[in-house]
């Protein structure tokens, strides 16, 4: 995707439904991954470059999206401004270390105004301070380089976050595993499917304690036998 040339903010989100942000903020990212399905959740899933800045971290809410040139955050800024309680805001600067996005000042006005989470694809600094904060923030890197505040900078328009296409309104479920983009119309879809695998893990669980091997729960035998792998009752050096 081109970034935006043209500076421009948008002050409205078209956030999704929060009864269901609040079904999917029961479940990790892994269970809404694969509620997705192979293909939508490969692409709405962030690389391992996007990791906590500590642990334990969890993040459920709308998206509010900032696209800040390289060595600027001015558009962060903006965001901070028109962004609601409930929302997460999610950053870029097309993912390189030069000046800073995010800080402990802008976390503080964050948690200040309930925001619950900042995704950012580039820089992140003062974080002994945001640890402190308790406020979930997920980074690509560690910078302290200044950032200028000059713009261009564009809010509230779709951007493309660590390879992932993000649409203002799209929720943003993070924990330590990772951070997932789910698109506003496929949250239901992923919820649903979420519930209904979270529901047959508990009964693996029961079946496991009272006994079972987990290779015959999950069907794995056959799975083997159709795919034609023989299982040799001997060491690889005695089928020499």
């Amino acid at each position: 995707m081109t970034p935006p040339v043209k500076s421009v903010i948008y002050s409205r989100v078209p956030r999704p439904d929060p009864a269901l942000v609040a079904r999917a903020a029961k479940f990790g990212i892994a269970d809404l991954h694969e509620g997705l399905g192979e293909i939508a959740g490969r692409m709405c899933l962030m690389s391992p470059a996007m990791v906590p800045i500590a642990p334990g971290q969890k993040v459920c809410g709308p998206a509010v999206t900032a696209w800040n040139f390289p060595g600027d955050n001015l558009a962060i800024h903006a965001a901070l401004y028109t962004a609601e309680a409930g929302d997460v805001l999610v950053l870029t600067n097309g993912g390189g270390h030069q000046g800073a996005l995010w800080g402990d000042v802008a976390c503080t006005f964050a948690k200040k105004k309930g925001l619950v989470g900042t995704v950012v694809h580039g820089a992140t600094r003062d974080v002994d301070a945001i640890r402190e904060l308790g406020y979930p923030v997920w980074s690509t890197a560690v910078s302290v380089e200044h950032p200028k505040k000059r713009g261009p900078a564009a809010v509230n328009v779709p951007v493309v976050i660590d390879n992932v296409f993000v649409e203002p309104g799209d929720l943003i479920v993070g924990d330590s595993d990772g951070i997932l983009v789910i698109p506003r119309d496929l949250i239901e879809l992923a919820v649903t499917n979420a519930e209904t695998r979270a529901a047959k893990e508990v009964e693996f669980r029961r079946r496991i304690e009272e006994g079972e091997v987990l290779f015959d729960i999950l069907g794995m035998r056959a799975v083997i036998e159709d795919l034609g792998i023989a299982i040799k009752d001997c060491t690889w050096e005695e089928d020499r």
